[in-house]
């Protein structure tokens, strides 16, 4: 990617060696309980394995239908990344890419778009959706409007995932910040009032949509910041779609348990996450993304 002499965002806080071990007790807690280390390890191999957010996990098991509130400790200081830390500057960029283009959609439709924080951090990070644990993987939380990411997922992304490229990791942000927009347009609430009412399978149903709309955004955004700043370099693009397949539930499913069970996918196969992110990068039309009212995914 070309993004030398791209500026900058202003909206990323680096909590890196800012010394949080999270909250004391042994536990966080949801509600008027408190759930044990074990309930938490539970829900990061869930995480971990089948690609399902801990922090969902953590609310079903908890009786809470929303994302978890949890006594929160004050999070360390937030401070610039240093210049010599490349990859921190390259997400950066790519956050102000991720601006720029959301800012001009929603401006164009009469609306105004609200940047989000984008948070580095190490372990583990007090969040307003619960305790943001390395292990989840980069995560939104609609509570405080913010981007979680622990640098580390992206060495992560090339010698698990087999997936390397600078693009394969914007493609991880820019997926996320599709999340936020979906937050800012009302999507992930009426989502989420939606798998309240309904089974686990049709709950579940329901996060593919939502997951394979963010990877449509994702797809707009990599289009229209290519059209602005002429950012692609050959083999860019088959790097985010190498990322998108190799994070398909059913390709984790069958490295972690042999076998792939398509009712509990929460993000999508690998050749769905890959026809919606194209659809987006093809179109650069945030109106071609609605998974909702698509026949077939």
């Amino acid at each position: 990617m070309r993004m030398d002499d791209q500026r900058e965002s202003d909206n990323l806080e680096d909590r890196r060696g800012g010394g949080y071990e999270g909250g004391g007790g042994g536990g966080l807690r949801f509600g008027g309980g408190r759930l044990g280390v074990g309930t938490i390890a539970i829900a990061l191999i869930a995480s971990y394995f089948l690609g399902i957010n801990p922090l969902t996990v953590l609310s079903m098991l908890s009786g809470g239908g929303g994302m978890p509130a949890i006594e929160q400790s004050a999070p360390p200081p937030a401070h610039k990344p240093p210049a010599s830390d490349e990859t921190a500057r390259f997400v950066s960029k790519v956050l102000a890419s991720t601006e720029d283009t959301w800012n001009d959609v929603f401006r164009a439709s009469g609306r105004r778009y609200e940047e989000p924080k984008l948070v580095l951090f190490s372990g583990m990070t007090p969040t307003a959706c619960g305790t943001g644990q390395s292990a989840m993987g980069p995560f939104y939380c609609p509570g405080d409007q913010k981007v979680y990411i622990d640098l580390t997922f992206f060495r992560e992304l090339r010698d698990r995932f087999r997936a390397p490229g600078e693009f394969a990791q914007a493609y991880v942000v820019a997926h996320e910040v599709g999340h936020h927009v979906q937050n800012l347009l009302g999507i992930s609430e009426q989502v989420q009032n939606a798998r309240q009412r309904v089974g686990k399978a049709e709950g579940n149903a329901l996060s593919v949509r939502l997951e394979l709309q963010a990877d449509c955004f994702a797809g707009v955004w990599g289009r229209r910041a290519d059209a602005m700043k002429n950012i692609l370099e050959p083999g860019d693009l088959e790097a985010a779609l190498a990322a998108a397949t190799a994070i398909g539930d059913d390709r984790l499913q069958q490295q972690a348990q042999g076998r792939i069970v398509p009712e509990s996918f929460t993000h999508g196969s690998s050749a769905q996450r890959v026809r919606w992110f194209k659809r987006g990068f093809e179109t650069g039309d945030i109106n071609q993304c609605n998974t909702f009212k698509a026949s077939q995914l």
